[in-house]
């Protein structure tokens, strides 16, 4: 006889007559986002700045993401895998190429390209940053900056994602200073021998076509390349153990006297300058990011404060509760109104470089507020990616990194309204003698 029956022998057999237990009805949850939120973030009406086109675009997309990504996010983002299954029903939709005009692509508007951002981002993070890496860098890239011939033979077939593309500029030995990168180009016959390293690429493990920046040996000045998957001396690894995006699927890409044929050198690359022309748009885009992940963390409190009960009340009745959703929704709207002014200075042809650094460090900066009161409300369910609060908290994070760090985005501007760059320390200087 075990301890446990020994203490339980004087005990009536009615004791242990009780039926199952149901875990549900113990430990009652709120709705997981599996089944996605209402939209409730939209306080002060900003669809009314919005044409009926992007009006409509943004709830074909909110309806896409909401019925077929939200069920699976979880489930990917816990596995660190990406959801292959998506991604015809993304290219469904006639998102991808976003601006551009022509070769299959939709022709969007800045404005209306910035609600797809947000309202993918509100669902998942990673898939909204899947979307940007192959659209608004790597197409963009081809369509500002290649050939005709380029842009025929490889736009259509990424508009409508029957391949997939990714966008390699960072590498190993440098993060801010993009303009010191190492790959180089050689010229030989017929076309360039690619040799270094690039890391944090998204996409880059499944990537079809590689757009890459290296540095020409005989100019000194960076070139860009279309490189294919499978050619010779080409290799991307996965970046392990990532604590945010990780569906995504960054890759260290080593690339050793890998061939390029003239073709596939991008004319329209000829400084690092002129990759700012493609910089320029995705800055923007991605400070829409944190915008919709913010709207999709509101949402998530919304519903979860009116579903929860403690003290026999809604946790919406209390106080303090109240007064930290209303600061989230104050954040949003503030957000909402700063990016969609970026689109509009964007389209007019007035953005500035600092006005894009402001906006994408700005935002970035109170979404990080937004996710983390957002985390407070939800308890201990805020640590749970089932309820969408604790993997956007953990997504927002390499979004507050990518596209030039808070740091770096605010001397941007600091640059611009000072007329001082401040990126680098003044040189050590040698105190003569007396």
């Amino acid at each position: 006889m075990t301890i446990q029956d020994e203490q339980n022998k004087d005990l009536p057999s009615s004791y242990f007559n009780y039926p199952a237990l149901d875990i549900s009805m113990a430990f009652p949850q709120a709705t997981a986002a599996s089944i996605f939120p209402p939209c409730k973030s939209d306080y002060y009406q900003f669809d009314d700045l919005l044409t009926p086109e992007e009006q409509a675009l943004r709830l074909k997309v909110r309806e896409c993401v909401e019925r077929d990504v939200a069920p699976i996010m979880t489930k990917y983002w816990e596995k660190a895998e990406f959801p292959f299954e998506i991604v015809p029903k993304l290219g469904a939709l006639n998102i991808a190429g976003g601006t551009i005009k022509g070769y299959g692509c939709p022709g969007l508007s800045v404005t209306a390209n910035a609600i797809v951002t947000a309202e993918i981002a509100r669902v998942d993070a990673s898939c909204s940053t899947f979307i940007l890496v192959h659209s608004s860098l790597a197409m963009l890239t081809i369509s500002l900056c290649g050939s005709e011939t380029q842009k025929q033979k490889y736009l259509p077939s990424l508009a409508k994602l029957d391949t997939i593309a990714c966008w390699g500029l960072t590498e190993p030995d440098y993060g801010s200073d993009a303009s010191a990168l190492r790959t180089t180009a050689t010229k030989v016959d017929g076309g360039w021998i690619l040799e270094g390293q690039k890391r944090w690429i998204g996409n880059s493990t499944f990537a079809d076509i590689l757009v890459i920046f290296a540095k020409n040996k005989d100019t000194n000045q960076i070139n860009g390349f279309i490189v294919k998957k499978n050619v010779a001396g080409l290799q991307a690894t996965k970046i392990e153990n990532k604590i945010g995006l990780r569906m995504v699927q960054n890759g260290d890409i080593l690339l050793q006297r890998v061939f390029v044929p003239d073709d596939d050198r991008l004319p329209g690359v000829n400084s690092f300058q002129d990759t700012s022309k493609v910089l320029a748009v995705s800055r923007v885009m991605v400070a829409w990011q944190p915008i919709g992940i913010t709207m999709g963390v509101y949402d998530m409190c919304h519903r979860y404060l009116l579903e929860r009960k403690q003290f026999g009340a809604p946790l919406a009745a209390f106080q303090i509760n109240q007064q930290k959703l209303v600061q989230m929704l104050s954040n949003i709207q503030a957000m909402f109104l700063i990016g969609w002014r970026l689109c509009k200075l964007y389209e007019s042809g007035k953005l500035t470089p600092g006005q894009a650094s402001l906006g994408k460090s700005w935002i970035t900066l109170r979404a990080r507020e937004t996710v983390a009161l957002g985390r407070e409300l939800l308890g201990g369910n805020g640590i749970l990616s089932d309820f969408l609060v604790a993997k956007a908290f953990g997504d927002l994070e390499p979004i507050y990194t990518y596209e030039g760090t808070y740091d770096i985005n605010t001397l941007v501007t600091g640059r611009e309204i000072t007329g001082i760059a401040s990126f680098k320390p003044v040189a050590k200087t040698t105190r003569s003698r007396l």
